[in-house]
């Protein structure tokens, strides 16, 4: 069975930095794209970032281009969001999302914006930012 844990999450002044991961078991995740979605209070989910399986293509939400930036190392089946001068705005519950391969030749997959495309999801970690 297909599992994403996050973790990293936390309470951080305005200005400050978390590093959130997303470990996969049951699974290697290197046929995967992985994208970090987040969730405010009386919002609707919203995709933050995705990275494709190769690592070689990453998307970024406007608002939060050049502040995170998305890494993966497929021999430790692990994928991070490193956040840096992160702003009240961004207070969510972060999760992670695994979608599968989209070419069948290579099994490798390429990165999508809708939440939809991704079938396999961790529980969430949250995220506060306030001073």
């Amino acid at each position: 069975q297909l599992q994403l844990v996050e973790s990293g999450g936390g309470l951080v002044q305005p200005g400050g930095s978390l590093r959130l991961s997303c470990a996969a078991s049951g699974f290697t995740l290197d046929s995967y794209a992985i994208g970090w979605f987040r969730q405010a209070p009386g919002k609707e989910r919203e995709g933050v970032s995705c990275i494709s399986s190769s690592g070689g293509s990453t998307i970024y939400a406007d608002s939060v281009k050049g502040r995170f930036t998305i890494s993966r190392d497929n021999a430790k089946n692990t994928v991070w969001l490193q956040m840096n001068s992160l702003k009240p705005e961004d207070t969510a519950v972060y999760y992670c999302a695994a979608r599968p391969p989209t070419d069948i030749t290579t099994l490798q997959a390429v990165c999508a914006q809708r939440s939809y495309e991704y079938d396999s999801w961790g529980q969430g970690t949250q995220v506060t930012v306030s001073s």
